[in-house]
């Protein structure tokens, strides 16, 4: 039961008969509103059945007795103004508590103007909506609204607005846009035009004034023009007295909008007011500055630091925007002579001359006095140790096999191998070698007698140290188990039985055949 309408305002007034009955608007098909007509000059008023009367202005009664207050709803909840306009109006209710017996068919709403007495509706058949916007009003209209539920047998009694209505126009208050760029500090350099266009929205041209730090404004150094949706503030060439805060107001009937700019102008700044040359040691210098005594009207972004050297007299930077107003220059070339100069920096560049030392700086070799002292040579005697100890190790017989362990000793070992505590050197079965500490053993075609425990022992005059490992020669059997024989073994055939086109024949039965062929 809730919707919006929408309905022109109906052309009725103080000057229309007031002894008309009120119209009861009756349901149709159809949502949408018309308002009422006036009757015409030949035609007769046809008597309707009143609405029911509220708090405000009344059309007389009819003598048709009321319906039973049981068919009838009553009357709507919390009608509201939504929004007035310039030339509509909007307002909004809530369902009525009670809807009859029959049933709710729609809202009726309507108007009473200001002076009169006679209620015109809004709306000429009820429509089901909880609000409804009346648009086409005529500006100075001043007039009461109410509005009833109908139900088959006529309408409810009415929910009353409390206050009336007053159609005039609405004045909105001129709005400066200003521009992204001009929300922060607008800084320009000396001898730059400033042009700032400021658009404003408002229903007709506003009036509109400048200040300069809340003064008037210079007119022989500014000039402002004023449109209907911008006003222009231009300065042919800036000076750093231009700068500060501009601000526009606008006027328009006894409202007003205002806007602030701040403006910055700025210039080049002046060189550091000294310079001075502080010291030099070995190949550093070290240099001292004042600050300038104009920045250029804004901050500074640091310092350029360069040298020259007498020779080529070529500047260099060393350092840029460089904050502190000492540095120490380093990397200088021993016997070069180098001048010295500093420009500050802000955002239009650097200064346009710089402090330069008066004095040069000269790099001077220094004079070294070599002092000789005792050589102490180091002992690197050490006795044997073992850094890779050796290696349990598994071969397999006929294949060579060799062992490895690394040694570390001063002066150099000697080194000797066993087997099972036995010396083995001299045996040609065995090659050692040893050579960067690294100790190898070759065992040629080992077989399973060679098994056992090998021992490697490094001597030299500070002492001695072994080490050992266990040596296992084992067949293929040995190696794969005693299953890997079993399926890996090729069955052999007697020596009395050979093959004859895949099938076996004995050597016997061989020889039989042959002996003729052999007597004849």
């Amino acid at each position: 039961m809730t919707g919006k309408a929408t309905s022109e305002a109906p052309t009725c007034g103080p000057e229309e008969s007031a002894s008309e009955p009120a119209k009861v608007p009756t349901p149709e098909a159809s949502g949408e509103v018309a308002a009422p007509e006036p009757p015409g000059e030949g035609q007769a008023p046809q008597p309707q059945e009143p609405i029911p009367e509220a708090p405000a202005p009344a059309a007389p009664m009819a003598t048709k007795p009321a319906p039973p207050s049981e068919d009838v709803p009553s009357a709507p909840l919390l009608l509201t103004l939504e929004d007035v306009s310039n030339s509509s109006v909007t307002v909004s209710w809530e369902p009525p508590e009670r809807l009859g017996r029959l049933g709710l068919q729609g809202y009726i709403l309507e108007l009473c103007r200001e002076g009169a007495s006679e209620w015109v509706p809004v709306n000429d058949r009820p429509m089901m909506v909880t609000q409804q916007t009346m648009r086409n009003l005529a500006l100075g209209d001043k007039f009461f609204l109410r509005v009833a539920a109908v139900s088959s047998v006529g309408a409810g009694p009415p929910a009353v607005l409390d206050q009336p209505v007053h159609i005039q126009e609405i004045i909105e208050p001129p709005k400066i846009r200003v521009p992204r760029h001009l929300r922060q500090t607008y800084i320009r350099q000396v001898g730059e035009s400033v042009n700032l266009q400021i658009p404003f929205q408002a229903k007709s041209r506003p009036q509109a004034s400048w200040t300069y730090n809340g003064q008037a404004l210079n007119s022989q150094q500014t000039s402002v023009r004023t449109g209907d949706q911008d006003s222009i503030l231009f300065i042919r060439k800036a000076q750093r007295s231009d700068s500060g805060r501009y601000e526009l107001t606008l006027q328009l009937e006894g409202l007003e909008a205002k806007a602030a700019i701040d403006i910055l102008v700025i210039e080049k700044p002046g060189p550091p007011s000294s310079i001075k040359l502080l010291d030099v040691w070995g190949c550093n210098a070290s240099l001292e500055w004042t600050p300038p005594q104009d920045t250029g009207n804004t901050e500074l972004l640091g310092y350029t630091v360069q040298k020259a050297d007498k020779k080529t007299g070529q500047w260099f930077t060393v350092l840029e925007r460089y904050h502190p107003t000492t540095c120490t220059i380093s990397n200088l070339i021993v016997g070069n002579a180098y001048s010295f100069r500093v420009f500050a920096e802000n955002q239009c560049g650097l200064s346009a001359s710089a402090a330069v030392t008066k004095e040069l700086a000269h790099v001077r070799k220094a004079d070294i006095a070599a002092k000789s002292k005792g050589f102490i040579e180091r002992d690197f005697s050490e006795a044997p140790s073992f850094t890779q100890p050796l290696a349990d190790h598994t071969s397999t017989p006929g294949y060579s096999t060799q062992l490895f362990c690394s040694v570390r000793a001063s002066p150099k070992p000697k080194i000797i191998w066993m087997k099972n505590k036995m010396d083995i050197q001299g045996d040609p079965k065995y090659r050692a070698l040893s050579e960067q500490g690294v100790c190898t053993l070759e065992i040629r075609k080992p077989s399973p007698f060679d098994s056992g425990v090998y021992t490697c022992k490094a001597i030299n005059v500070l002492g001695e140290a072994s080490v050992d490992c266990r040596l296992e020669v084992k067949d293929a059997v040995g190696l794969r188990g005693p299953d890997f024989k079993a399926q890996n073994q090729t069955p052999q055939m007697p020596l009395s039985t050979v093959m004859t086109n895949g099938t076996s024949t004995s050597l016997a039965s061989i020889t039989h055949r042959l002996e003729p062929h052999a007597q004849g």
